[in-house]
């Protein structure tokens, strides 16, 4: 069969329904996934799907695979990704979740266990080798049986979260799947909750479900503005990843989160490794030293942080995007729910919660910024770069600058940093800018923008007229 090879990422399988991803592609993929879980003796696939529309028909088509390929299913119907994790690290060892993500409403792909870790890099292009030669049924058809593991799974949570008095929370769940589960599971923790779209609509009508870019933050800090709620949450389209906005509507990015993360992990793991992507702030690493942990930064991608982690038996780890892994306390996977839980436990000691957030470190710096480009051409374009800082000289050596190549293309200066990376799931580049000073900001920004458009000549924002 024909099977688009853009489709399979580096950390899972995302396209377009139906034009690169549909009905054929999710049953290749069953008979292929089961295979390769047999040959693990895996025997039992969880399965789940968020709420996009095209979710119901993939999911038929990805189980019919599984089953004839001879595993047995346990579908878990809608659930966020962090439930299906849940379930294959509680219920078995392996599970594929039907979800796009926080892309726009016309994506959709799979986030895949095997085996109890999360697949990449080359078993996902094993996948793909295994799709094209076109998997044979197994000899046994598999089982098929359904379970609702919700209560379960928010059982656990509440169970192990305490929170020290109760809070008034404001929720955006921005219609995504995250909105059947959230407001209950913190309403049973103890927080009065001010919901925000949590009806789950894969047409998401009222804004995009991705807590990463401001704009989709809008409507959390005009409620949190207009009412007595302390502290806004806000999840994405398939709830593994975490927002935060103050009560005066300042965004606290996942950087500064895992500021407040880490020094309450490292209190009960001395030494350990902490994780994070490239992408995060130039204050993180010190300040995870002084807590007494290993600072590790890595590649930016759920699977390759959850890989990193199994390697150095990291308590914690977190990304830029919103992915935060506790393995302290939890399981290793990035659950947008439980870190929301954890954050409000660690600010339920305090009084006011935003006089603690509003203290953490902070510097001047940019959101991810995405730069569209053409299929292909990001990770091209990021090796253009590299090749041309590496034969002449890196900008602004007053200021020290230190060239990473852990992901794309990292400089640190004395007063900031800057990073140029290629996207794993869509065809942008992602950049980010931070600076000590304004002036230290904006230099930076001029200096990657110049490198950028010495390779990319129409390199501009998305959204804005840089």
């Amino acid at each position: 069969m024909q099977i688009d090879s853009t489709i399979f990422k580096d950390y899972d399988i995302r396209g377009i329904v139906p034009s690169s991803l549909n009905a054929d592609v999710a049953k290749a993929l069953g008979l292929a996934f089961a295979d390769a879980a047999l040959n693990e003796s895996q025997k039992v696939v969880a399965v789940g799907r968020d709420g996009r529309l095209s979710g119901p028909v993939l999911r038929d088509a990805l189980i019919e695979g599984l089953l004839e390929g001879g595993v047995d299913v346990i579908d878990v119907g809608m659930a966020t990704t962090p439930m299906l994790y849940y379930a294959a690290h509680t219920l078995c060892q392996s599970g594929i979740q039907i979800t796009g993500s926080h892309n726009p409403k016309d994506y959709n792909g799979f986030k895949m266990v095997l085996g109890g870790r999360a697949i990449y890099g080359e078993e996902i292009l094993s996948l793909y080798s295994h799709m094209k030669q076109g998997a044979v049924s197994a000899p046994r058809r598999g089982n098929l049986s359904n379970t609702d593991i919700s209560k379960d799974y928010s059982l656990r949570i509440t169970d192990d979260v305490k929170l020290m008095r109760k809070m008034k929370i404001a929720i955006d769940c921005g219609n995504g799947i995250a909105g059947a589960y959230a407001p209950a599971l913190f309403r049973a923790m103890g927080c009065e909750v001010i919901e925000l779209f949590s009806e789950v609509d894969g047409n998401f009508p009222n804004h995009h479900p991705d807590p990463s870019k401001p704009e989709n933050l809008k409507d959390l800090i005009h409620t949190l503005a207009c009412t007595d709620a302390e502290l806004g949450l806000a999840f994405d389209g398939d709830g593994d990843r975490l927002g935060v906005v103050t009560k005066d509507g300042q965004t606290i990015y996942p950087d500064r989160q895992m500021l407040l993360f880490s020094k309450d992990v490292l209190s009960r793991v001395p030494g350990g490794s902490i994780v994070f992507d490239v992408k995060c702030s130039q204050q993180l690493a010190p300040a995870i030293l002084s807590f007494g942990g290993k600072p590790v930064m890595f590649k930016t991608g759920h699977s390759l942080i959850k890989a990193q982690m199994k390697k150095l038996d990291s308590p914690l780890g977190g990304e830029m995007s919103g992915h935060i892994f506790f393995k302290e306390r939890w399981y290793g996977f990035d659950d947008g729910t439980y870190a929301g839980a954890r954050l409000l436990e660690i600010l339920s000691k305090s009084a006011d919660s935003n006089e603690v957030l509003l203290a953490l470190p902070t510097s001047f710096s940019t959101p991810e910024l995405n730069v569209p480009c053409a299929e292909g051409e990001p990770h091209l374009v990021t090796k253009g770069i590299i090749d041309k800082v590496k034969s002449s000289h890196l900008p602004s050596p007053e200021n020290h600058p230190i060239l990473c190549e852990v992901d794309g293309l990292r400089i640190d200066w004395s007063d900031g940093f800057g990073l140029i990376r290629a996207s794993n799931t869509t065809p942008v580049l992602v950049l980010r800018f931070e600076g000590q000073t304004p002036e230290a900001l904006a230099r930076i920004e001029k200096d990657m923008m110049q490198l950028l458009r010495s390779v990319k000549s129409d390199a501009t924002f998305q959204g804005a007229s840089h």
